[in-house]
Parts: C-alpha cells; sequence; structure tokens
C-alpha cells in the first residue's frame, strides 16, 4: 500500500523554496517521460505533476499516468503540463487544479504552447513569459476597460505568433506602443501594479488541496 509520502514535480511555475512553505513533500524537476513511472514505483500516496518538458519524445506519457491511478496512487495535475494532463486524463480519475486546467478542459485553450516557457537549467527561473499569463492579464485589462475586446484580441494575436521564447511583457508592450489606438501608458502602469503570475498562482492552490486533502 503507498504510504503518505508526496511527489511534486515543479520548476519555473513555483520555486521550491517557496513550495515548501506551503506544503511538505519531495520535491523533483520538470518531469521528463518515464519520471512518473519511476516514481510510483516508490508507492507514494500522491504525484502533483506541475511542470514538465514539453516535447514529442520526452514528454510525460498518458500511458505511465493511467498506470500510476492504476495502482491507487493519487495523481494531481495544475499550472503546465499538469493542467494539460489533467484535462485529458481526469476521466480516468487524474484530478485537475487550477484556472489554467479548467480553460484546458472547457477548450477555451487548447495547445501546450500556452504554457511554454523558456528557464535556466540551474534554477528554473522563467526566461520568459507563458502566453496564458499574458492573456490572463489583458483580459484582466479589458475587464478594466485600460485596453477594449478587440485591442486584447489584437495584442494576444501578436503575442501568439511570437515563437515562445520571445514572449514576455516588454515585448507585448513594444507590440502596443506601435498601436496609437491603445493607450500605451495605462496599459504599462496596470501590469507593473496588477499582473498576475496565473501560473504560479495555480501551483499554489495545487499544494494548499494537497495539504487539505491530508487533514481529513
Amino acid at each position: 500500500m503507498p504510504d503518505k509520502k508526496v511527489v511534486v514535480f515543479v520548476g519555473p511555475s513555483l520555486k521550491h523554496k517557496q513550495a515548501k512553505k506551503i506544503l511538505k513533500a519531495d520535491y523533483r524537476p520538470p518531469a521528463e517521460r518515464g519520471d512518473i513511472k519511476k516514481t510510483s514505483q516508490q508507492n507514494p500516496h500522491t504525484i502533483c505533476l506541475i511542470d514538465g518538458v514539453f516535447s514529442q519524445d520526452c514528454s510525460v506519457s498518458h500511458r505511465e499516468i493511467l498506470q500510476t491511478l492504476q495502482k491507487n496512487i493519487k495523481v494531481i495535475g495544475a499550472s503546465s503540463m499538469g493542467a494539460l494532463r489533467a484535462s485529458e486524463l481526469d476521466r480516468y480519475g487524474m484530478k485537475g487544479i487550477g484556472e489554467i486546467y479548467q480553460r484546458y478542459k472547457q477548450g477555451t485553450i487548447n495547445s501546450d504552447d500556452e504554457v511554454a516557457l523558456t528557464y535556466s537549467p540551474q534554477n528554473y527561473q522563467p526566461l520568459s513569459t507563458p502566453l496564458i499569463n499574458i492573456r490572463y492579464n489583458l483580459e484582466q485589462a479589458t475587464q478594466k476597460n485600460i485596453i477594449t475586446q478587440k485591442q486584447m484580441e489584437k495584442l494576444i494575436q501578436k503575442t501568439k505568433k511570437k515563437f515562445y521564447p520571445k514572449r514576455n511583457y516588454n515585448q507585448l508592450l513594444k507590440t502596443a506602443k506601435k498601436h496609437p489606438e491603445i493607450n500605451h501608458n495605462q496599459l504599462k502602469q496596470f501590469l507593473e501594479e496588477y499582473k498576475v503570475d496565473l501560473k504560479k498562482e495555480d501551483a499554489k492552490k495545487a499544494l494548499k488541496h494537497i495539504k487539505n486533502q491530508q487533514k481529513n
């Protein structure tokens, strides 16, 4: 029978130091293909998949998650690779947490390109900004009447066309400046004061969910 051990795969979405303040767990780097299978052989109680490698050959496979679930090991996904896999496998028992998971589930986003980013291999520090974070904050700016719906769609479209390592808020604001109808200064101020790291927030939610489950 699995013990109460929790293994969490996380890197750029949430620093291990911050994660440990929320939940006591075995924190590991972003998952590659085979990592979930190897971890399941150690019989943990819960595996939480947050960050994972995105590539056709190296990504966490559906099969290894399904095999893990068959061992009665809980598998939770959120924020990045975890949110994507949970939206695909929740019908088989994988638990999805957070806004990004919900968007994948509802089909409002459907590509791993939404959560992709580049990061330092040494400390997992993000070196670009994922599209989903930019999308979310532009939606908030629209709700606050900083930009219009049409302007938001234009900025998202322009950002999406850029290769994901080149996406960031500075680049977004440069794009906004090229369009006189967009209030560049107001958007800049809004982002500086109110922007949210949605991937980080969803990662925290997943860890808090596990902690709450441990109390029950």
